[in-house]
């Protein structure tokens, strides 16, 4: 089973840069995505269904914002729109479907890098999703989160750690809500299930020359249940094209979808 997720910064903009063009041959399973920017009646095009593909989109209510979609090769049981909270789900950013007892989310977690109202809206958010996380541990589904959480967890995930420890998406606070979350109620960074190189990121900033420097962060994650531990089989972060400022990560698993 094939999973990718991407934030596209803009689905049109990728789609400008070569997405769709790329997406077909990476014969992924789910496709997770994040950061549409757009709306449903502004996607018309069949570009933005994917021949194959079943295609599920939330939109914010705010024009050019957030926005999160999931393309599916398999039709699922059941599609889940939000993650019942109206303040995050008025803003799109949270899909799931369903296939058997497996859940793919497509997850876009709020930044606040803008200004400290959205620093605290993403703890709000944090706060709403560790109590969910745990919900979804004690339901004995299998899930795959997909998505940009927008949190670098350790020092190896972000090139200068030194200069960022101040900054929102490496804040204290935020890098101990993943050490509870994969410590202590036990799910699981799928990427670091298998044995990494070095300076490995997702996201760079538009800023100086941090892609071509690779002065990076890695804030895109695949985060599995307990119960998916060990089905890793193989990462890749793709760097070949540039579609975003964030790379599509693509994780391989010994996992069976299940049809009913």
């Amino acid at each position: 089973m094939r999973i990718i997720t991407a934030n596209v910064n803009g689905i049109r903009s990728a789609g400008r840069k070569g997405f769709f063009d790329w997406l077909p041959n990476q014969q992924a399973d789910v496709i997770c995505i994040q950061e549409t920017k757009a709306q449903i009646h502004q996607l018309g095009d069949e570009l933005y269904c994917p021949e194959g593909y079943h295609c599920f989109y939330h939109d914010a209510e705010k024009k050019g914002y957030s926005g999160v979609a999931l393309y599916c090769r398999q039709k699922p049981d059941d599609v889940i729109i939000g993650m019942g909270n109206d303040e995050f789900d008025a803003e799109g950013r949270y899909i799931e479907a369903q296939f058997g007892n497996l859940s793919v989310i497509s997850l876009y977690m709020p930044s606040g890098s803008s200004k400290e109202e959205r620093q605290q809206a993403k703890y709000r958010c944090m706060d709403h999703m560790m109590a969910k996380m745990k919900e979804m541990k004690a339901s004995g589904r299998d899930y795959i989160i997909g998505g940009d959480w927008n949190i670098a967890h350790k020092n190896e995930d972000i090139r200068n750690w030194k200069g960022n420890q101040k900054n929102s998406g490496f804040l204290p606070e935020e890098r101990a809500w993943l050490d509870s979350l994969f410590d202590d109620v036990g799910f699981v960074d799928a990427f670091r299930e298998l044995e990494q190189d070095e300076h490995q990121y997702t996201w760079w900033s538009n800023r100086g020359q941090a892609w071509a420097n690779n002065v990076g962060w890695r804030i895109d994650y695949h985060v599995l249940s307990p119960s998916l531990k060990g089905t890793v089989q193989a990462t890749e972060i793709y760097k070949d094209e540039r579609f975003s400022d964030h790379a599509p990560l693509i994780i391989d698993y010994d996992y069976k979808i299940p049809t009913t």
